[in-house]
């Protein structure tokens, strides 16, 4: 039995995580500050006797004896992490050199959570791991982006300097059960939108390109990449390679919704990729990982939870 830290993890994904985790039979510390993670999200394992909830702030030192750590804990959808910039850098480079520092002297392993937002606005397409990324450093985006990239750096020298066991995976976008109903992304936007048979707002004219993975294959990813010969390290692009445009994704929703709303353009933000798809190749050949979940099967959970949680609140 394992005793396993993970950071962010009220969140979405930490929440499905600590899920797993505690089914496979470990001991389970979830550490979150509560920004953007949810008590719902975890309130079902609060009487397992296996799974501890600390409130707190990665920023700051903390000490346990652990085994493993999955380092998930940042802000990642634009509107969270852009309401204190500042916040999100610290806690990308100081969160992750608190949790880098209890692995060293745990002499544990520990995996971070980076993100495909350090491939930028890519100029090559798909984005593979050896591609190094067209970042704005000084954009709204950039304490997000620069932050992860920080993160990578960070571990990648710990690594490189003390020998720490470390593993780096890079997330795509990534939806399910659990999502913020207010988490500003296109995943819940345009569910909670078509659900209320509101106009469904799309940046720009939804040409530009995402790669939807369903969260049950990004938990199997990361799991997998924990569990795996400690000779690769990363990172590994996680995420769903079947591309589509925003516009075809939303034109989806609506008719998984049966939704009577109509499709609205606004202008694109500030430094937004026009296209984002995850090669996967790597993650085939050193995890034997694939995402099995079709689109179709992976929203209609997604939009069930979303219609039970607009009833609560209604």
């Amino acid at each position: 039995m394992k005793k396993i830290l993970i950071t962010g993890g009220a969140g979405f994904i930490g929440s499905h995580l600590c899920e797993k985790l505690l089914n496979d039979g470990n001991n389970v510390i979830c550490l979150d500050n509560f920004y953007t993670g949810s008590k719902d999200n975890i309130k079902h394992f609060m009487e397992n006797s296996r799974f501890k909830l600390l409130n707190q702030d990665i920023t700051k030192e903390y000490f346990t004896e652990v085994n493993e750590i999955y380092n998930l804990a940042c802000p990642a959808s634009p509107a969270a992490y852009q309401a204190n910039p500042i916040k999100t850098t610290k806690t990308c480079v100081q969160g992750t050199m608190n949790m880098l520092e209890l692995a060293k002297k745990n002499n544990a392993k520990i995996l971070q959570a980076s993100t495909s937002e350090v491939y930028g606005n890519p100029q090559i397409h798909p984005q593979e791991e050896t591609y190094f990324g067209n970042v704005n450093p000084i954009g709204i985006r950039s304490c997000y982006d620069e932050g992860k990239r920080c993160a990578e750096t960070l571990m990648a020298d710990y690594h490189r300097f003390y020998n720490t066991d470390i593993r780096i995976i890079r997330i795509f976008n990534t939806y399910g059960p659990n999502m913020d109903i207010n988490d500003g992304r296109v995943v819940s936007n345009f569910i909670v939108q078509a659900l209320q048979n509101k106009d469904i707002t799309i940046y720009g004219d939804g040409s530009q390109t995402r790669s939807f993975c369903y969260i049950s294959d990004l938990i199997d990813g990361m799991v997998k990449m924990m569990n795996n010969d400690k000779n690769f390290v990363g990172p590994v692009n996680l995420g769903n390679p079947s591309e589509r445009t925003i516009l075809e994704f939303a034109e989806l929703i609506i008719e998984l919704t049966n939704s009577k709303s109509k499709i609205v353009h606004k202008p694109l933000p500030e430094d937004d990729p026009v296209k984002r798809k995850p090669d996967i190749t790597l993650a085939k050949e050193k995890l034997n990982w694939n995402p099995k979940v079709d689109i179709n099967d992976g929203l209609t959970k997604t939009i069930e939870y979303f219609d039970k949680k607009l009833k609560e609140i209604a």
